[in-house]
């Protein structure tokens, strides 16, 4: 039986780009109702048109209010916490709103969990939040910190809280594959360094990767899956050949690699053959709930450019023909 059967699913923010392709995955299994909690109407009024199952519920409210939070997770039985403020820029020029998404939107879902009795919240995370260099990183590695501890005072409820880290989506919203398709009609392609590599993820295996990370957690884990690199350069390469390449330098708050686990991390960290799991350092986290995981050696560091998988440019090429 799958996670999701005959489940009551919520998803914040769930009329982004995951919330979609979450609602396409979840709809094949025998889902009992599935949840938008969002504040955008216009958004929840185009995704409308593209599901016509009555499982699909629309709900409006804001991560920041709480009241609205306890009418939305009543009788709901998995969270999945996608809500957030995530682009860079606009949370530097906006600091506080983000703080007020990102931080106390997250309190909020955690004490609306415990409240209402849910059984299962996972909170989807960022690359960014670790070593964060710029705002985003440093809201969501607090978002990070409030879900791992929010497992040490549920008291006698039964609701568990764990996290799910990856890097940028492959086609989601703002990242770089449209952006080099729109932009490669101008003849040239801008680089912001050509040493600059990511982690490669898609939206299906970022789905999948969260329905796996709800069956295995016990409340307390950041999820972080096994996934290829590749150079920024070479998917310039793959996705518009016969463009130049102008290198514009790195913008404020962007790191040259991705980072998911750093050496301090990864002392209680366990591995397995497709993800990692970084462990609380709580005394109610029980090593036996990451049996079958090894520990990782002394300064072990997972980056976008230390990967021991990488994509060439003809796999960028072919993964990059269903992008749009």
């Amino acid at each position: 039986m799958n996670i999701l059967e005959n489940k009551t699913v919520l998803v914040t923010g769930g009329t982004g780009s995951f919330g979609k392709k979450f609602v396409k995955q979840a709809l094949k299994f025998n889902v009992k109702k599935i949840i938008i909690f969002s504040r955008d109407e216009l958004k929840q009024y185009e995704m409308r048109q593209q599901f016509h199952d009555e499982r699909v519920r629309f709900f409006i409210g804001d991560v920041r209010d709480k009241e609205r939070l306890d009418r939305a997770f009543d009788g709901v039985d998995i969270v999945v916490h996608a809500a957030a403020m995530k682009h860079v820029e606009a949370c530097e020029y906006n600091p506080f709103e983000a703080i007020k998404t990102n931080i106390h939107g997250a309190q909020n879902i955690i004490e609306a969990a415990i409240d209402c009795g849910v059984e299962k919240v996972i909170a989807l995370s960022t690359d960014k939040a670790c070593s964060p260099v710029n705002l985003y990183g440093a809201t969501k590695l607090a978002s990070d910190k409030l879900f791992v501890a929010a497992n040490s005072y549920v008291g006698s409820k039964k609701t568990g809280f764990s996290v799910v880290r990856y890097g940028n989506v492959a086609g989601s919203r703002g990242s770089v594959v449209p952006f080099f398709k729109q932009v490669r009609e101008t003849g040239t392609i801008p680089v912001t360094d050509h040493r600059m590599t990511r982690f490669w993820i898609t939206l299906d295996q970022g789905v999948q990767f969260v329905i796996d990370s709800l069956e295995r957690m016990h409340g307390g884990e950041i999820f972080v899956p096994k996934i290829p690199s590749m150079k920024v350069m070479d998917l310039a390469q793959a996705i518009a050949p016969e463009c130049q390449v102008e290198i514009v330098g790195i913008r404020p708050g962007e790191k040259l690699h991705e980072a998911m686990i750093m050496e301090d991390d990864a002392r209680h960290t366990v591995e397995f053959d497709d993800h990692y799991v970084i462990q609380p350092e709580f005394p109610w986290w029980s090593k036996k709930f990451a049996e079958g995981g090894k520990s990782l050696p002394e300064g072990f560091a997972y980056t976008s450019d230390n990967n021991t998988e990488w994509l060439t440019i003809e796999q960028l090429e072919k993964l990059s023909e269903d992008i749009s």
